[in-house]
């Protein structure tokens, strides 16, 4: 029987910039409950080692809905999917720049627009560049990230010199897996847009997305993969199973599960923004303060079709962590009201997403 790695021996391999073992990543995603603590406690060397106690709060806003000729299994805004969802094309410029008032509100520093589709039409690159440039007039200081799909000819560039800071583009799962969640694009479609998303200077966002079948042999393919493409921003988002999708009802991997994830990725990608993105709520539960421990980012405010858990909450947590929001150190996160609403069967103090 190989013998368990010491966690904190593969911390400081990963704060020397060392790749564990494929065999060291098993160990992680194997760890025995009673290990759970010690792991991250021994990862968060790393989180801090590179960020410190600060949590990056970035903000989403689903600037184009439905409408998506793509067959993406998890997608409520697929080809396939008979979710009850709002659909609409590219919002005008004035409800853009109102909803990054919004997110400036919220304290977050990155504010993410996000369309559906296969990819934009030079057309809607023109109107997504006149939305981006009204929101860096008004807001100087907050990163703008897009997330417009398959990119193709110079549309990276424009976007680039629109005022675009990073663009997001998740590889979701393993080459080998991918497959069996999407049929109308590749995996190597995913890389090229990554690729021609940093030639353009574009910062590289891409993560994942678990909970869809993969096995632990995927996910692990998946952290080298992000390692060796040297992204800047890791997103990692639990699949929400929303009704009308095919992956509706889909078993929940578990918070343990999804924890022991968050350190591979932190071991994998030290250096790297890493993201609690979408299904934090479902799939972490009550685990979502020891996430903040691993990872340094999240999302506040709700996501693309489903909702999140209430930013006061998102706020409590931070402070009762010790931590401080990126951009706003020295002054404690706003306090939490005095009801957050129900708890649910989940354990949430949120929200019920709906589909």
């Amino acid at each position: 029987m190989t013998e368990r790695p010491s966690w904190g021996a593969l911390a400081e391999r990963a704060l020397a910039g060392e790749a564990i073992t494929p065999d060291e990543a098993r160990a992680v995603l194997a760890a025995p409950d009673e290990e759970l603590l010690p792991l991250v406690a021994a990862v968060g060397r790393v989180r801090r080692a590179h960020f410190g106690t600060a949590v990056k709060l970035n903000f989403l806003l689903n600037v184009k809905s439905g409408l998506c000729p793509e067959d993406c299994h998890y997608c409520s805004q697929s080809s396939l999917s008979t979710a009850d969802i709002a659909r609409y094309p590219l919002r005008p410029v004035g409800e853009v720049t109102a909803a990054a008032g919004r997110a400036v509100d919220l304290k977050a520093a990155r504010f993410c627009m996000v369309a559906s589709g296969r990819g934009p039409t030079d057309r809607e690159v023109d109107q997504v560049c006149q939305a981006v440039a009204a929101v860096r007039a008004a807001h100087p200081r907050l990163e703008v990230c897009a997330c417009l799909g398959l990119l193709k000819g110079d549309q990276a560039e424009r976007l680039r010199a629109a005022g675009v800071f990073a663009y997001n583009h998740n590889l979701n799962t393993s080459e080998r897996f991918y497959p069996e969640i999407c049929a109308t694009h590749t995996y190597r479609d995913r890389v090229e847009t990554v690729e021609r998303a940093r030639a353009a200077g574009l910062s590289p966002c891409c993560g994942a997305l678990f909970g869809m079948g993969e096995e632990l042999e995927d996910v692990i393919a998946l952290g080298y993969a992000l390692r060796a493409l040297r992204v800047d921003s890791i997103p990692v988002n639990f699949l929400i199973p929303i009704p009308g999708t095919p992956l509706a009802g889909r078993a929940p991997l578990g918070p343990r599960t999804a924890l022991k994830i968050l350190c591979l990725f932190r071991l994998l990608n030290p250096a790297a923004e890493l993201r609690i993105a979408g299904g934090r709520e479902v799939q972490l539960r009550w685990l979502q303060p020891l996430g903040l421990e691993v990872a340094n980012s999240i999302f506040v405010g709700d996501y693309l079709t489903t909702t999140g858990q209430p930013p006061p909450a998102d706020f409590a947590m931070i402070r009762d962590l010790g931590l401080s929001i990126l951009g706003h150190e020295g002054a404690a996160p706003d306090e939490a009201p005095t009801a957050w609403g129900e708890i649910g069967d989940a354990g949430r103090l949120t929200r019920r997403p709906n589909a």
